[in-house]
């Protein structure tokens, strides 16, 4: 096997677990742990906001470990942590425990990215990279579609849903561990790179995306039992309906290539936008609700990709770090989105959080993407 389909199925599996289950499922699994154990929409928010944090302190850890260790030993270890903290999810008595495990969960998730854009930039060739790079961004989906069918397998009962999930993880560690470069980095870390411009520029188009993205990725069960009375039979088909459409993100690579990172980071904006009102807004029918998402789940897995070549264009050299800060921004914008969605939810209803998110979608497309030579590398 070729390294760029080695590393692409391996990384493929090994981001669908730590993206798709342990980070996004607590979402489509909320109604129910609220139902069990009290949450409420603002400890929901902020468990959820919490796990994004989790999420950033370990991105920026996994950079610095990636360039000093090489990409096997975080890579391996992400799918660990992933997969004894959604065993503790399934085990957790109380709103505190359960809280622990979903923020410790989400920090697999950061772990994940580094490592395998620096294994992807050591052994596939450079015309194939972009491809290879989002075609293993594009598992987040794959684990969001797969957690559907589990979770209606499972009837709803999210603690078997989150053993299962455990399991998966564990035996992607193995299959990681086995099919990654065990080469070392380049010795120490060199630390956070200089601000240019074009890195400015991403830093406030990903944090506006990210916190727009809360919407769904955090409340999305919620707002669909709040207009529809969907249970987790609903809930399961509207988080395979975004994870299916979102397998399109596979493609960033080759439509940025071809039309430029300002036009798809704009007209996939618009789309997100989109899916947000149609499942959040409650005036559309329950088929027109599943379509929203699927728009909102193409648009965010397209956008990741936007960002990923975004920031290893600008840091070709260093490509965990260069992940790494557009993948970051983001998480702090859904760090500060998920708690921010769930105060204006309960004090205000879905009529207002929902425009109010979608509109920061929108905000992020007033950003250019990159200057104009490099726009079009």
């Amino acid at each position: 096997m070729s390294p760029a389909l080695r590393l692409g199925a391996t990384g493929f599996a090994l981001i669908a677990v730590c993206y798709g289950f342990a980070r996004f499922a607590f979402g489509m699994f909320l109604p129910q742990i609220d139902g069990d154990l009290g949450l409420g929409p603002e400890l929901g928010g902020v468990i959820s906001g919490a796990s994004f944090a989790a999420y950033c302190a370990a991105i920026l850890a996994s950079a610095a470990l990636t360039e000093r260790l090489g990409p096997r030993a975080v890579a391996t270890a992400a799918a660990l942590v992933a997969a004894c903290d959604m065993a503790g999810i399934a085990l957790a008595p109380s709103p505190a425990l359960l809280a622990a495990a979903v923020i410790v969960a989400g920090s697999s998730t950061g772990l994940a990215s580094p490592p395998m854009a620096a294994a992807v930039a050591a052994a596939v060739r450079a015309p194939h990279r972009d491809a290879t790079n989002t075609t293993i961004n594009a598992g987040t989906s794959a684990g969001v579609a797969l957690s559907g069918p589990i979770a209606l397998a499972m009837a709803g009962h999210w603690r078997m849903a989150f053993a299962a999930f455990a399991v998966v993880a564990g035996m992607v560690a193995v299959a990681t561990a086995l099919a990654l470069p065990a080469s070392r980095g380049g010795g120490p870390a060199r630390g956070l790179p200089a601000l240019s411009a074009g890195i400015r520029r991403l830093i406030a188009a990903s944090f506006l995306m990210g916190a727009a993205s809360t919407a769904l990725w955090s409340f999305g069960g919620d707002l669909g039992a709040r207009h529809f009375g969907w249970g987790p039979t609903g809930t399961a088909m509207l988080w395979s309906a975004i994870g299916a459409a979102g397998l399109a993100g596979a493609g960033a690579g080759r439509l940025v290539t071809r039309f430029g990172l300002d036009r798809i980071h704009r007209a996939f904006l618009v789309l997100m936008a989109t899916g947000i009102l149609a499942v959040g807004s409650g005036g559309a029918p329950p088929a027109m609700a599943l379509a929203g998402g699927a728009l909102f789940g193409a648009a965010y897995v397209m956008l990741t990709g936007v960002y990923l070549i975004w920031g290893l264009r600008a840091l070709p050299d260093r490509p965990a770090t260069g992940l790494m800060i557009g993948f970051l921004t983001i998480a702090i914008g859904q760090t500060m989105g998920a708690p921010l969605f769930g105060v204006l939810l309960g004090a205000f209803g879905a009529g207002a959080a929902v425009p109010a998110f979608a509109a920061l979608a929108l905000l992020a497309g007033l950003v250019p993407a990159r200057g104009r030579a490099l726009a079009a590398a």
